[in-house]
């Protein structure tokens, strides 16, 4: 297979590693917070820059070849942050004390899980291809349903509409497909993969209830590419 996305192996220390995705992750923070200061009246979009922004940080994780102990350490101390959050004003504007929602929390967790499993078969894109399917596809899908969707449909009780669920296959197919080109070439299997990823990828959406589809969204997603890559690809 042809990988166009090399990571950059050892070109830079690990504590400019670490500084490098520091500053990310506080940048789009700041971001959020002053978005948050500015305009209270939709809480949503401090939710989503955070969530865009910081989906971003498994790129530099593979692009620098972040070890996976670190990846893992910053996955579970994220997630204990965010467990605190839900009770303490921690992350003001991108969890409400009370909020019924573990989103926050399985986001974190997806990070920790994808890393384990795919840092250690040194296939780290799959982790990045099921982060950012859940960063774009589930987070534009949001914004997208909330503003333009006029066609509702309920899944186990849970409204969407069908605007949010066609830009969550849209943005998940390009995403997938963006991977596995720079990964294993222009060959068939790519789009292939790419489109059932995606449709997946949005039925998991659409049926997971208190925020559970920022798990079951990127393990879904990495899962089904890793196993139909293995099958299809020779």
């Amino acid at each position: 297979m042809v990988n166009t996305f090399p990571a950059l192996d050892s070109i830079s220390p690990l504590w400019l590693q670490i500084a490098i995705v520091a500053v990310w992750v506080l940048f789009i923070l700041a971001i959020a917070w002053a978005v948050n200061r500015l305009d209270h009246k939709d809480p949503e979009i401090v939710r989503k820059i955070a969530h865009i922004g910081i989906g971003n940080v498994i790129l530099l994780a593979w692009w620098l070849n972040i070890p996976a102990s670190l990846g893992i350490t910053a996955s579970i101390l994220g997630s204990a942050v965010t467990l605190l959050s839900y009770r303490l004003p921690i992350l003001p504007g991108i969890n409400s004390v009370g909020r019924q929602s573990l989103g926050t929390f399985f986001y974190a967790v997806s990070f920790g899980v994808l890393i384990a499993c795919f840092w250690y078969l040194q296939q780290p894109h799959y982790a990045a291809l099921g982060i950012l399917v859940m960063t774009w596809g589930d987070g534009l899908a949001a914004l997208i349903g909330q503003r333009f969707g006029k066609h509702k449909y309920k899944v186990f009780g849970s409204q969407k509409s069908w605007e949010g669920s066609l830009t969550m296959t849209l943005v998940s197919y390009l995403v997938s497909s963006l991977i596995l080109l720079g990964v294993q070439g222009n060959i068939w299997q790519t789009w292939v993969i790419s489109l059932l990823v995606a449709v997946v990828a949005t039925a998991l959406e659409a049926v997971s209830l208190l925020g559970i589809d920022n798990l079951t969204v990127p393990l879904g997603s990495a899962a089904l590419a890793f196993l139909l890559v293995e099958q299809l690809v020779f």
